[in-house]
């Protein structure tokens, strides 16, 4: 009993000053993060109503979770300094093994939202990994008023200060589908975790890259086209005929999954005020470039693949990643199209969390001093 009052006193007094150190173990760092330095929420935001046009019950599951969390970038992004960045957070259900795996950092693909994840990020959380799926800038449900820019690069740099924000820059397995796999490999390129360099401050342990755009940079013509032109392409985007032809290409078995539902669930975020201009931003700043930056990705990457993607030819692309990058294995999801993550959930989660649990995956400690003083507090346990 006295060891443990000695303890709860010496904790009290030096956890307010190791929250502005590099942690060891991610775990270690996200509590020391939410507990200790706060997250600033957006007051502002609602969750979206899924309930007039959606009935999918983990969608409504997953609506009702989001949030939105005010996050620093450029001033050439805001003049406040911050954005509100809306995201997903599926807590791991096995607290021990939440210390011993990375989290999962998910990004959606292009124009989509964290939704895009609401039947993979629950099974991952009950396999015992913290999920959290968040939404790029301009998409999903992210602030849309006061912004200036909502570029390529204002994506990445949002993303950057989302993970500074709710995950305190701590060892991270970075995941994107389809363009999210861009954003990722741009993402990750810039703050890769290396255990050898004390200075290093990424925080990047590994990727999964899910039927991922790498090797084709831009978005074309539409980025050089006059802005009322490219206003009418922004309108046919959200377009119901549009979408239901991206829904029906999208999956390998689209009389099961390729549904009213679906459609309505990808198309709920075009609908709100700003997100034209919120397009039409992204398209004039001429998109993602990642193609140089994937030989870059020297982490361990998990390449999952549906078998049967009609929208990137897996034996071209999967393939490529994998000679691209050093530390790269690919898995085929079978009878599968272009989004394992919606129409094979089960088998997505399984390959996923058994590359989380691999041994080069696994976050690394740095010698920081923090453990080691961490170490000595629970030794008054024993």
């Amino acid at each position: 009993m006295r060891a443990l009052s000695l303890l709860t006193i010496l904790l009290t007094a030096l956890l307010p000053a190791f929250a502005f150190l590099q942690p060891t173990l991610s775990g270690i760092s996200t509590r020391l993060h939410s507990n200790i330095i706060g997250i600033q929420e957006d007051l502002t935001f609602s969750p979206p109503n899924t309930a007039e046009t959606i009935s999918e019950k983990l969608c409504a599951d997953a609506a009702s979770k989001m949030k939105r969390v005010m996050v620093p970038v450029s001033s050439d992004v805001s003049d406040t300094g911050y954005v509100g960045i809306s995201y997903i957070h599926w807590e791991g259900r096995n607290k021990n093994q939440q210390l011993s795996l990375c989290p999962l950092l998910l990004v959606h693909g292009f124009d989509s939202s964290s939704l895009e994840y609401r039947r993979l990020g629950p099974r991952l959380a009950n396999l015992g990994i913290d999920v959290y799926c968040v939404d790029l800038l301009g998409w999903g449900f992210t602030q849309l008023d006061g912004i200036k820019s909502f570029s390529a690069q204002a994506k990445v740099d949002a993303l950057g200060g989302f993970w500074k924000t709710v995950g305190n820059n701590a060892q991270v397995v970075v995941g994107g589908a389809s363009l999210g796999g861009a954003a990722v490999i741009e993402f990750a390129a810039q703050n890769l975790f290396d255990p050898q360099n004390d200075q290093n401050l990424g925080c990047v342990r590994g990727t999964v890259l899910i039927d991922a755009q790498g090797f084709v940079d831009g978005i074309g013509p539409m980025s050089v086209l006059p802005a009322p032109l490219a206003k009418l392409g922004i309108q046919v985007l959200k377009s119901t005929p549009l979408r239901e032809t991206a829904n029906q290409m999208s999956y390998y078995d689209p009389a099961t999954y390729a549904t009213v539902d679906a459609l309505n669930v990808g198309r709920l975020h075009c609908l709100r005020d700003g997100w034209e201009e919120s397009m039409l931003s992204f398209m004039q700043s001429g998109g993602f470039r990642p193609k140089e930056k994937v030989s870059r990705i020297s982490v361990p990457s998990l390449v999952l693949w549906g078998r049967q993607d009609g929208i990137l030819d897996g034996n071209e692309f999967a393939n490529k990643f994998v000679e691209t990058m050093p530390e790269a294995e690919l898995k085929w999801v079978e009878e599968c199209g272009h989004v394992p993550h919606l129409e094979k959930p089960v088998e997505t989660a399984k390959y996923i969390y058994d590359f989380l649990n691999e041994e080069r995956v696994r976050p690394k400690r740095k010698d920081t001093g923090v453990q080691s003083v961490f170490d000595g507090l629970f030794s008054l346990l024993k």
